[in-house]
């Protein structure tokens, strides 16, 4: 398929009239079209395309039927249907009312063609760009960051319904691929029998014996179709089919196979205690989705996907009318008149066993490439690390944000001598305990791929000391603190202390404002729930959530109507205000 750049044709006399007709008041579809329309062209996507070929449709427009299809949380049957029926639509995308559109299998197609081609966020960083240049959105200022989870496209299984549905997956894949050789390879009736139907856990043995038995069976047919796969005679191809590896990956973290005293083979279940699974990161939990991962947070919350985190700006003040806000009140009423919408500056989309800690280094990264970095950055407590503080100050870059505090055992206690309790001599390299008694160690180390000083004091210091109990339970029977270097140990203690004053709580409690972001995605793109499967294909799908959710908010913003949708509660219809 060739590509030869058009953008969106203009839009006929007819359907201009019509439009204008049936929407005196316009529309969300039409006000993007003649305000964005330049956004939506075809040049950003000639890599994904070849030059040689019959012409396809233009991506400009497909990208276009995209967003609105996530503006409007349509399937793509629905958005191909609106792309026929919709005059507003019709309008957006420059056709006549007699054209016929498009078959809905292009949609997928064409969202295929951008993960191939990593072009998952042209879209997203077209319309920042757009807004950059139209003075919407700047560098500096505020933005905040928060996270939610996304739940898989696929469905739950156990451990037992994983074994066997892997196996199903891979004779499946197999039986299309190369049914002549499985036939040759395996007892094609047999396998028929037991991994026709799906497996499912209502369908499995009720008592424990009979499922560790069948168990038993998926690793047997796990292992035997490995083998046949593995084989010097069979095709080297088959090892490449995507759910023959799964398989492969799946028997491997679910069996062991061992050797009995009588010689023979054991194919058995992993137990944890015994024999060892593999950390939650690389643990895979369906043969349709090897990206999705368990995950938890807190005690209530528990899910297999992926996890997505937003970042907009916060501070709708244009920087023209700052100075005379803060001189008059009367200023200040009218630039929240005149205030810039809140955008969607980054949105980054990972596993869901990635903590936020992790995320945070990515996204400044990211918004410091489009030009975006802010001046403020509004965090909760699980992104940053004293390091992440520091290099964001270096750049420019103030995090507000809650610093963990000490979770040491004397720290928690409130009764004993956690680290605020010593004097520390940098340049003397000791440190001083509370009952005067001087260390004896001082130990640069390097402790999970950072810089760290452990301090040992002397044991017979520690068990001659009289308030020992309250210092240490440590067996060896002396007190040793880890501390960080010095600039980050004093830019720590320096937040934990500011964190404290009622100023900064006051100030940090432009926070929360995400929260609502969070929910109007929800509402309006499902963002919490995958609509497909696999990680660079949720990427996308949040790309163009965020992308829908601008646009909303951008429509918003030139209507000066509040955020809402025509159906909402006045509880639901103050929070989306709140967040514009």
């Amino acid at each position: 398929m060739s590509l030869r750049p058009m953008g969106l044709p203009p839009v006929p006399e007819q359907t201009v009239r019509v439009a204008r007709a049936a929407f005196p008041q316009e529309s969300l579809a039409i006000r993007v079209r003649d305000r964005l329309g330049e956004v939506f062209t075809d040049e950003p996507f000639a890599e994904a395309f070849g030059v040689r070929g019959a012409p396809g449709l233009s991506p400009g427009m497909l990208s276009l039927v995209t967003v609105l299809q996530f503006a409007e949380n349509l399937t793509d049957r629905q958005a191909a249907a609106m792309a026929i029926r919709a005059i507003d639509w019709k309008y957006a995308l420059g056709l006549e009312l007699t054209d016929t559109g498009f078959d809905h299998s292009v949609l997928p197609r064409f969202r295929a063609r951008l993960v191939g081609n990593g072009m998952e966020r042209v879209v997203f960083d077209r319309l920042l760009e757009h807004c950059v240049d139209a003075g919407l959105v700047a560098a500096g200022g505020k933005q905040r960051t928060d996270s939610t989870h996304v739940v898989s496209a696929v469905r739950d299984l156990n451990r037992l319904e994983l074994a066997g549905e892997s196996v199903r997956a891979a004779l499946e894949a197999l039986s299309a691929a190369a049914p002549d050789w499985l036939a040759r390879a395996v007892d094609v009736p047999e396998f028929a029998h037991r991994y026709g139907p799906r497996v499912d856990s209502w369908k499995l043995p009720g008592s424990k014996v009979k499922r560790d038995q069948l168990s038993q069976v998926y690793g047997q047919d796990a292992l035997r179709l490995c083998r046949a796969v593995w084989s010097p005679d069979a095709p080297a191809w088959l090892r490449e089919i995507g759910a023959v590896d799964i398989m492969r990956q799946v028997l491997v973290q679910t069996y062991t196979v061992r050797t009995s005293s009588r010689g023979k083979e054991v194919v058995s279940k992993r137990e944890a205690d015994e024999d060892g699974v593999p950390p939650g990161h690389l643990r895979l939990a369906s043969p349709y989705d090897p990206d999705a991962r368990w995950s938890a947070k807190g005690d209530d919350l528990f899910w297999l996907g992926y996890k997505v985190h937003l970042t907009e700006s916060c501070d709708n003040t244009p920087p023209e009318a700052e100075a005379e806000a803060e001189a008059e009140a009367e200023a200040e009423a009218e630039a929240e008149a005149r205030g810039l919408p809140k955008l969607i500056t980054d949105v980054t989309t990972t596993l869901s066993t990635v903590p936020d800690v992790k995320a945070t280094a990515p996204i400044q990264q990211q918004l410091a490439d489009r030009g975006l970095p802010p001046a403020e950055h509004y965090l909760d407590s699980g992104y940053p690390s004293a390091e992440l503080i520091e290099a964001a100050r270096s750049r420019g870059t103030v995090m507000v944000t809650p610093v963990l505090l000490d979770r040491s055992a004397q720290a928690k206690s409130h009764t004993g001598y956690d680290k605020s309790a010593f004097r520390i001599d940098w340049k003397a390299r000791q440190v001083r305990c509370p009952q005067g008694n001087t260390s004896t160690g001082w130990h640069p180390v390097r402790q999970r791929e950072r810089d760290a000083i452990v301090v040992e004091f002397a044991k017979t210091d520690c068990q001659a000391c009289p308030v020992r109990p309250e210092c240490t339970s440590a067996r060896r029977g002396n007190r040793m603190l880890t501390l960080y270097p010095e600039h980050l140990h004093t830019a720590l203690a320096a937040a934990r202390t500011e964190q404290k004053t009622k100023t900064w709580k006051d100030k940090y409690a432009l926070r929360a404002g995400v929260e609502g972001t969070i929910n109007q995605a929800l509402d309006i793109t499902g963002i919490r729930r995958a609509r497909y499967r696999g990680l660079p294909k949720v990427r996308l799908q949040h790309a163009f959530s965020a992308t829908a959710i601008n646009v909303v908010r951008l429509d918003a913003h030139w209507t000066e109507h509040p955020l809402d949708r025509s159906r909402t509660s006045n509880l639901t219809r103050l929070s989306y205000r709140l967040t514009a």
